[in-house]
């Protein structure tokens, strides 16, 4: 009797035992929560850095022109280079109370996986805390769609998904998430899944995002031609125009154009899932690539795009037009909106690690004209670094000399967020530099001076010499010692150019 209750009782365990594996077989990790894994490289991990990052771009955001959309087609790129322009699509949506944010994600890290990778967790964490996923879409997802795998694998590294999550828990708090990684491109995969998605949200208060980059490495001209007929594709809700529009690209041989769009999975599967749900046409919202930003390189960029997809048909976007190459005189208003983009990409970059697009100017801010930018604290310099070459529009290069000389003028130590209030910020817009052939045709307090000797060389501003009472000859014994030359070096084999300057201050504007 003894042995046979034994008997049982072990039996009891081994049915437990095969009863918890089979279910836990059947719901893999569906307690677990992803952790962040780009919070500090792609986003801050500081939550208080973080919600003044994205409050800044919400507050910068394009005005809404697209309200209540169906999808949106953001990038997911570092949110000092792509934050913005995600930020001007989120406020498309901004207001509405939406249950449900489906999250479609391209896929970075898995290349064998070519299937639709479903989250099986109850969350995706972020230094503002979990967003919660909503199980209810997964399951009926998992149900509709035999390409939907329960999977975490292919979400582990991605960022593409994460980088969303911060956006909405700040412009949505109480929506929940769908992480979703599109495995491949296959235009027969994207439409089957877009279609099942947009069955399943039909109905419902419910956005998707899709994340997705545009042109990856060319040129900032070369990054501007290839976007632009790419974003015009995607408002035309046409999946076949969007993949040729990219092949067309791609085969005009740009150099160092590597992709037209990271993110065409996650596209093609927007755009099906929207017309599902009553979309009627697209809205291309903004556009920028990361030579644009303030710490930008303009030879190798990548392209970023907003468009939101709607129940109604919008009107086509403008073109996006170059700067234009006629010389315009700088006006006040230009001018205290250079001053104010100085400041405020010094206190974004110091309290939120991101900075602010130069954008909306007059066609004077836009044109490539070189520029200094000096700090005084209480009267004495604080900071100043500029360029004479421009290599950016004006706008743009202001916001990179602020920072430069905020921080890295190796005269000073790092300007703090403590010293802006006393801190005045000066610009000097240049003109193109002229050769002179002698030292006694620079005229002080007019010219702004570049010696050259050899490999030595230092400018100063018009106003230097003006500022400390030199004369001429006193400037170029102080521009000799500035380049590491001994005194009086200037009246033999030295080089000059001369350039004006166009200077106005912060106090200007009180």
């Amino acid at each position: 009797m003894k042995r046979r209750c034994i008997l049982i009782a072990l039996i009891l365990i081994l049915l437990l035992t095969f009863a918890v594996v089979i279910q836990a077989r059947k719901e893999p990790e569906m307690d677990t929560v992803r952790p962040a894994v780009v919070a500090g490289k792609f986003y801050s991990e500081a939550p208080d850095m973080i919600k003044g990052a994205l409050a800044g771009f919400l507050e910068d955001a394009e005005p809404v022109t697209a309200p209540n959309p169906l999808a949106l087609i953001l990038p997911h790129a570092g949110y000092i280079y792509s934050g913005q322009i995600a930020a001007d699509g989120y406020n498309q949506a901004r207001g509405h109370r939406y249950d449900t944010v489906v999250i479609l994600g391209t896929n970075h890290t898995s290349p064998h996986f070519n299937k639709i990778a479903l989250y099986p967790g109850d969350g995706f964490a972020t230094p503002l805390g979990v967003a919660r996923v909503d199980r209810t879409i997964v399951e009926a997802l998992q149900e509709s769609s035999p390409d939907c795998v329960l999977t975490s694998s292919p979400h582990q590294h991605e960022h593409s998904v994460e980088v969303q999550v911060p956006f909405i828990q700040v412009v949505f708090p109480n929506a929940k998430i769908v992480p979703v990684i599109i495995g491949t491109p296959d235009a027969r995969l994207c439409a089957r899944f877009g279609q099942a998605l947009g069955k399943a949200l039909k109905g419902k208060n419910a956005l998707i995002v899709a994340s997705s980059d545009l042109s990856h490495y060319p040129s900032h001209a070369d990054a501007v031609a290839v976007d632009q007929p790419i974003l015009a594709a995607i408002a035309t809700l046409d999946p076949q125009r969007v993949q040729e529009t990219i092949q067309e690209q791609m085969n005009k041989g740009i150099a160092n154009l590597h992709t037209g769009a990271c993110g065409e999975g996650p596209i093609l599967t927007a755009m099906a899932a929207a017309k599902v749900m009553g979309a009627k046409g697209g809205k291309v919202i903004s556009y920028a690539n990361s030579g644009d930003i303030a710490i930008g390189d303009r030879a190798r960029v990548v392209g970023y795009g907003a468009v939101a997809l709607t129940a109604d048909a919008p009107k086509p976007a403008a073109t996006i037009k170059p700067p234009s190459s006629a010389v315009d005189e700088l006006q006040q208003a230009d001018k205290k909106a250079l001053l104010t983009l100085a400041r405020k990409t010094i206190n974004r970059y110091l309290t939120t690690e991101t900075v602010p697009l130069a954008r909306g100017f007059s066609p004077a801010v836009q044109e490539f004209r070189g520029v200094f930018v000096t700090l005084k604290k209480f009267g004495n310099l604080r900071g100043c670094i500029g360029r004479l070459i421009p290599e950016a529009p004006l706008g743009q290069l202001v916001g990179a000399m602020a920072i430069q000389s905020a921080l890295n003028d190796h005269r000073f130590r790092p300007v703090t967020i403590a010293e802006m209030k006393d801190i005045e910020i000066e610009l000097s817009v240049l003109t193109p530099m002229k050769t002179v052939p002698r030292a006694e045709d620079i005229v002080v307090g007019r010219d702004g001076v570049l010696l050259q000797k050899g490999r030595a060389g230092a400018v100063f501003l018009p106003q230097v010499a003006t500022e400390q009472g030199w004369s001429r000859e006193e400037m170029l014994d102080q521009l000799c010692l500035k380049a590491g030359l001994a005194e009086g070096s200037w009246r033999t084999g030295a080089e000059f150019q001369t350039f004006q300057a166009i200077v106005f201050h912060e106090s200007e504007f009180k």
